[in-house]
């Protein structure tokens, strides 16, 4: 029997990934950014950790978000990453800075928040994504979204649905006022301390035409036309069968979006699964997703049967690489006393052939 730890225990908010959910994973992973790779999207990997300066500046975001401690070689403030966004904006307007736009990058790797929310009990998650930098244009938008469906598609979610926000929407209806008691008040959908000419706003949100209905009609000065056309394009060019709502004025999370934002919703899975839309990053424009993949696991996708094959003691080596080459998973016994059942194999070899174990 192994020795055992004197605790296992993990701070609040983390945990560990046993198999198969560790295998399932990686797959899922996999299969976000391959087909995020086919849409010509290139990998980059960034660090866990940097300079806290470096993470908020690129996106013009705060850090109460960040786990931050000091470096004891520069003695500076660092951060563990809690949105790869940033750094992937740093990328580009530095070490890619040289890149004709626009720059089309992906990636993959857990992030670490400060505080978990009531909606997201854990404080490390897999992030992936992808971010198209240079432009903001309904085509970019158009193509982020559908690339983050297919992906999800993908990864094997089924029945997703897609939340559309305007996340400035207020700062376009009114330019250079003081507007955070409005947005407070939108934001926590208290209808009754909103100012009645801005009721209409919180009462629009609902299936995507007839939200947009409304919102024109609510917009007799024509101070959303352009967006509003622009999101009616964006949804013209995804796929018909999919669920389309809008939510004109909501911004959790949202926060450094521009124009259009969007989350991504399954009912096979718990909350949101995926979240995007424009912004500016180190002065450009840019137009990103970004997909969760812990939600997915816990649904159970990408486990599926595990064909793990036992090789009894003395299999040749030659024979064992012939079945992994057909895509058996072997575990080799390494005693007399090693089973089948104690590695929680599915088939062991008998007569030269896998065989179901009953």
């Amino acid at each position: 029997m192994a020795p055992r730890m004197t605790t296992g225990l993990l701070p609040t908010g983390f945990r560990d990934r046993l198999p198969p959910e560790a295998d399932a994973s990686a797959r899922l992973v996999r299969a976000v950014l391959d087909t995020v790779a086919s849409w010509g999207y290139e990998r980059v990997q960034t660090p866990l950790a940097e300079f806290e300066a470096s993470l908020t500046e690129a996106l013009g975001t705060s850090s109460r978000d960040l786990l931050r401690f000091v470096d004891p070689v520069s003695g500076e403030t660092m951060a563990i990453r809690s949105d790869i966004t940033g750094q992937i904006g740093r990328i580009a307007s530095t070490r890619m800075g040289h890149h004709p736009r626009p720059v089309r990058l992906s990636y993959g790797g857990p992030v670490v928040k400060l505080k978990a929310s009531q909606l997201r009990p854990e404080r490390e998650m897999m992030q992936v994504g992808a971010e198209l930098i240079g432009t903001d244009s309904v085509a970019a938008a158009t193509e982020v979204v559908t690339i983050a469906i297919e992906a999800l598609k993908a990864a094997g979610v089924k029945d997703i649905s897609l939340d559309l926000t305007l996340p400035d929407l207020i700062d376009t209806l009114l330019p250079g006022t003081d507007t955070k008691a409005l947005k407070a008040h939108l934001d926590a959908k208290d209808i009754a301390a909103v100012p009645e000419a801005f009721q209409p706003l919180v009462g629009a949100a609902g299936p995507f035409a007839e939200a947009i209905a409304r919102l024109r009609a609510f917009d007799t000065a024509g101070l959303l036309t352009t967006r509003l056309d622009a999101m009616e394009a964006v949804v013209a060019g995804l796929p018909a069968d999919l669920r389309v709502t809008l939510d004109p004025t909501e911004r959790h999370g949202f926060e450094y979006q521009s124009w259009f934002g969007f989350s991504i919703f399954s009912p096979h899975t718990a909350g949101e699964i995926g979240r995007g839309g424009s912004y500016r990053i180190a002065g450009e424009p840019a137009v990103g997703f970004s997909a969760y993949i812990d939600p997915l696991i816990d649904a159970g996708l990408a486990q599926g049967e595990r064909r793990r094959l036992f090789l009894p003691l003395g299999t040749l080596p030659q024979k064992a690489a012939a079945l992994r080459a057909e895509g058996w998973v072997t575990v080799a016994a390494l005693t007399e006393e090693d089973s089948a059942e104690a590695q929680i194999c599915s088939h062991i070899l008998a007569n030269g052939r896998p065989a179901p174990i009953d």
